[in-house]
């Protein structure tokens, strides 16, 4: 009774569940969600110790940065399920409206500094690459953790200057490359063709909302781009989405660290990922995480996960 009581108490109060609206939309940190709510820092920081109190939001500490997601599912659905519709008797709420239209305008930001500096980047990105750990080791170690296995249909999310497709796409049946920005396209079509992988597919494309049907590919690699995500969880959600039966997702990024310069210098938004925040992502992905192989050397250590999702075999097995 007392949990219960906690929970009506923090959503008695309309900022409060304003700050639930925006975190159904995204994961925001505490300085974003004070510029959609038009309120300053440290008052929203009060707001969302008493949300986190009650269980409906969780906060995580990255560096400088506090990053805010919705509690336990278990806890918040049926507060969510009542609030729909509660709502739905009082359509077009002016503050939704309104919080809504800014939070597209967080996303253009977001967007906005992230294109300016993958602009500004595009010719020397795979040199900044090289700068934080020996790429040509990290390459030895993807060729050696994809293994055998065919690779199939190849997707590469974020891919940049097309560097995994030139390694590893002469052994898939297709390739396709999907990147933001048009610099990078240019660049991996030049560097491609060079390579005699003209016949690679270049998109220009979404990582959270990729162009593509599900199910469309055995091999997703993420190389060296979920550390720039706002919403690494849902990038992950959509890699597994284009997933077959049996299909594999390589993620390949930083080990947690605490090189908050990186921010900054580098436009990081993610400093670094560990193990259990990468294992919880592949299982609501509906992957199993297959393998983790870290490579250390240099400031940084970069590691390697690699997902499958389930084969019809793997369901008779279990059904057996």
């Amino acid at each position: 009774m007392r949990r219960m009581l906690d929970t009506f108490r923090a959503l008695a109060d309309p900022t409060r569940l304003r700050i639930i609206a925006l975190l159904r939309a995204m994961e925001l940190s505490v300085g974003e969600l004070a510029q959609v709510l038009g309120q300053s820092q440290p008052r929203v920081s009060r707001h969302v110790k008493i949300l986190a109190d009650a269980g409906l939001a969780d906060r995580r500490k990255e560096g400088s940065w506090v990053f805010l997601t919705l509690g336990d599912e278990r806890r918040v659905a049926p507060l969510l399920a009542a609030v729909d519709a509660w709502a739905a008797d009082e359509p077009g709420d002016h503050w939704a409206v309104a919080d809504i239209a800014r939070l597209a305008a967080v996303r253009a930001d977001r967007a906005a500094a992230a294109e300016e500096y993958f602009a500004a980047h595009a010719v020397e990105w795979d040199a900044i690459r090289s700068l934080h750990v020996a790429e040509s080791a990290v390459e030895i170690a993807i060729q050696r953790v994809l293994g055998t296995a065919p690779i199939g249909r190849l997707v590469d999310i974020g891919t940049g200057t097309g560097r995994m497709i030139e390694l590893v796409g002469t052994s898939a049946t297709s390739a396709l490359g999907v990147d933001r920005s048009p610099e990078m396209l240019r660049m991996a079509r030049a560097k491609l063709a060079e390579a005699g992988l003209d016949r690679a597919e270049l998109r220009q494309g979404d990582m959270y909302a990729l162009p593509l049907p599900s199910g469309s590919a055995d091999t997703v690699i993420i190389h060296q781009v979920l550390h720039y995500a706002h919403q690494p969880a849902a990038a992950i959600a959509e890699a597994g989405r284009l997933l077959g039966n049996g299909g594999r997702l390589l993620i390949v990024d930083f080990d947690r660290h605490e090189r908050e310069d990186l921010r900054t210098r580098d436009a990081h938004v993610r400093l670094g990922f560990d193990d259990e925040q990468m294992a919880g992502w592949f299982a609501a992905a509906g992957l199993d995480m297959e393998a983790v192989e870290p490579l250390d050397g240099g400031e940084l250590t970069v590691k390697l996960w690699l997902g499958r999702r389930a084969s019809a075999e793997d369901h008779e097995d279990i059904a057996a």
